[in-house]
């Protein structure tokens, strides 16, 4: 399917020089967003993933679909005092800002963990997520990642690739 065809670039949103990815019309319609959430989980179906961590807020979109897709459970990763327990927390910049993101302690053992998120662009979100997990969980093993949207023109996706683990987009835009 081709997703691009659902996206819609809106120029200088939020802030003038950025071309926002505005991807709700992937999941207003029910084909197309149940093929994309099929289509995200494929290449991580052999990995026995039993979490899908998201990244807050249009990550968990995909995220807890994911997670029902692929029979796993799913773990937000959430903003500054959005969870109501003991957190650890990474900060991170973003392309236009930081920020910071915030788990449960408790949240994760040792499981196999798919980080999905719907945007790569600067790869600071994902960087954050996974040192999030890496730092606190060490006994979980991070299988990859999965992301509707990679802004090859960015330097996110060569940040990941270091990690040595997989990184799958749907959409890329050169």
């Amino acid at each position: 399917m081709n997703y691009k065809e659902h996206i819609i670039e809106v120029k200088d949103y939020p802030k003038e020089g950025i071309s926002f990815k505005d991807l709700t019309p992937l999941w207003q319609d029910k084909k197309v967003f149940k093929s994309m959430i099929s289509d995200l989980c494929k290449p991580f179906e052999t990995s026995k993933v039993d979490i899908i961590a998201s990244v807050e807020s249009r990550g968990f979109v995909t995220g807890a679909p994911m997670a029902v897709h692929m029979n796993a459970g799913f773990v937000p990763l959430r903003k500054p005092g959005k969870l109501p327990r003991d957190t650890f927390k990474e900060s991170f910049e973003l392309e236009y800002g930081s920020s910071e993101i915030h788990i449960h302690e408790d949240a994760i053992s040792n499981q196999n963990i798919l980080i999905a998120d719907d945007l790569l662009a600067t790869g600071g979100t994902a960087i954050a997520a996974y040192n999030l997990i890496t730092k606190h969980f060490p006994n979980a093993n991070i299988v990859g990642f999965s992301f509707i949207v990679a802004l090859d023109y960015l330097d996110g996706l060569t940040d990941l690739q270091t990690l040595g683990i997989p990184i799958h987009s749907l959409v890329e835009y050169a």
